[in-house]
């Protein structure tokens, strides 16, 4: 099992524990402690798109903000809204 994998398990178990007068949900994880959780000194691209993939596959999706990561359930974006063709033309035509 790669640092990835096992990173990835520890931020997908975090979602569902109690921390920060919140039951459970998206939390953020700066990139220190992020490094730390991965065994490295630095994290390239190449390591944040691993990471990703891993905690994709596990249904969550992780954002990089530069200073800090966001770690969110998959699912918190199946009721956003839907773009069609009719209002992306239309946003298109406003520009």
């Amino acid at each position: 099992m790669s640092d990835f994998t096992n990173a990835a398990e520890t931020l997908a178990g975090l979602y569902a524990r109690e921390f920060g007068g919140k039951a459970s949900g998206r939390y953020r994880i700066p990139q220190k402690l992020l490094r730390e959780l991965c065994g490295r000194r630095r994290l390239y691209q190449e390591d944040i798109t691993a990471l990703t993939r891993e905690l994709l596959e596990m249904g969550y999706v992780m954002i990089d903000l530069d200073s800090f990561f966001v770690v969110m359930s998959a699912n918190s974006f199946v009721n956003y809204r839907r773009v069609g063709k009719e209002m992306l033309a239309h946003a298109e035509g406003t520009n």
